[in-house]
């Protein structure tokens, strides 16, 4: 501290916990400027301008801008603060769900990544899967010359519409009617769906033909087919809807032709 009983611009950002430059900074941006300048334009701040910095601190940690910050700086009082707060805490609240929703979106990435981590991808089994809550949407319709992309832009309005606020930046997948898969018939599917844990509606827990193809969107035809034979060789039938999917898409793999699709149908013993 200088005999008047200021602080060189270094010692002042050693005793305020912060930096020359975020000083300089502030300076420049007319938030806080120092209590004087030398002769040699030197920069000299006082005592009572620590208090300000604390000030500033406090608030940033708020999430308040510097350019809010600035408009408060000099009209703050307990009234305008206790406004100032509850702002800042509905924004924060917004961001907590923000970072919650990007969670569970991680983890479900996650689970799709590494359900395929050590699959036999040439194997055809049948398993036993417990049930996954998804979003489901309505049956596409694909009159009157609509487009696969069509109805997935309809898929999006009526979630958002059923579900407002919901992520739907999750992985969509189709599913097929039992009756089109035996006819051989898995273009265009019936409706859309995407795993959610916040799902309403259920991929049933259920007997499953389940088998894996590398390729791109649309490549799934030799896989049905060998899945069917499999079923059929194996004193299985078709006994519901089929659910595909890409566990490794455009997300996880670089490569249009080298995506994992997986389809899994549901099954049972032969009857009789």
């Amino acid at each position: 501290m200088l005999d008047n009983g200021l602080f060189s611009i270094s010692e002042f950002a050693k005793y305020s916990r912060t930096t020359r430059d975020t000083l300089l900074h502030y300076d420049r941006i007319g938030l806080l400027s120092p209590e004087e300048r030398g002769e040699n334009n030197y920069r000299y701040y006082s005592e009572a301008q620590l208090a300000i910095v604390n000030v500033i601190r406090t608030c940033r940690k708020l999430g308040m801008t510097l350019e809010e910050i600035k408009e408060l700086k000099d009209s703050r009082t307990p009234e305008l603060l206790d406004e100032v707060f509850l702002h800042q805490i509905e924004k924060i609240d917004r961001k907590i769900e923000d970072w919650i929703c990007a969670k569970k979106l991680l983890l479900t990435l996650q689970k799709s990544m590494r359900s395929v981590s050590n699959v036999d991808e040439d194997r055809i089994t049948i398993q036993y899967m417990q049930a996954e809550p998804i979003i489901l949407g309505d049956f596409n319709d694909y009159s009157g010359g609509r487009t696969f992309f069509d109805t997935l832009l309809s898929f999006y309005e009526a979630i958002s519409k059923k579900h407002p606020g919901l992520d739907l930046d999750y992985l969509v997948w189709g599913t097929f009617s039992a009756e089109r898969i035996k006819r051989g018939d898995w273009t265009g599917a019936d409706r859309f769906y995407f795993y959610n844990p916040e799902g309403h509606d259920k991929r049933p827990a259920a007997l499953y033909a389940i088998g894996y193809m590398r390729g791109s969107y649309a490549d799934g035809d030799a896989l049905y087919r060998r899945i069917i034979q499999y079923i059929d060789e194996n004193n299985f039938e078709i006994s519901g809807p089929a659910f595909e999917e890409y566990p490794l898409n455009e997300v996880f793999v670089s490569e249009s032709t080298n995506y994992l699709l997986r389809v899994l149908i549901t099954v049972r013993e032969k009857q009789g």
